[in-house]
């Protein structure tokens, strides 16, 4: 299970990165194609939604801890944790609440299928 939450945790941190969120490639690679988001607005969105946006804004620097990881099944997990997000534009961070279930496909590749970021007090 500590190995399955190393992977998850590195694949979660790895689309913190500019260089990924810019990159249709990767992110069409790691974001299942029946995505959806449900952003601290409450609105909701697709894998297309998500593949025109990201690649377009500047990405902001994100802070992770306090990691959970919860089996939903034999191919099928949770990662649960506390994001802080500063982005350009801000003069402080905001903090989050943070909800990504991630699911192996037939080759083996993990993508997530399902991401909800919650608004909170710092932590």
């Amino acid at each position: 299970m500590e190995d399955l939450k190393s992977t998850l945790i590195e694949l979660e941190e790895w689309l913190f990165q500019p260089n990924v969120r810019s990159s249709l490639t990767e992110l069409t690679e790691l974001i299942s194609d029946d995505f959806t988001e449900i952003n601290a607005s409450g609105l909701r969105f697709g894998k297309s939604d998500v593949l025109k946006r990201l690649p377009t804004e500047v990405a902001p620097e994100i802070t992770a801890r306090d990691y959970e990881l919860r089996l939903l099944g034999l191919d099928c997990a949770q990662l649960l944790y506390k994001a802080e997000v500063l982005r350009i534009e801000q003069v402080s961070p905001a903090y989050s609440q943070r909800c990504s279930i991630w699911r192996r496909s037939a080759s083996g590749q993990w993508q997530m299928i399902y991401h909800q970021g919650t608004t909170c007090a710092p932590f």
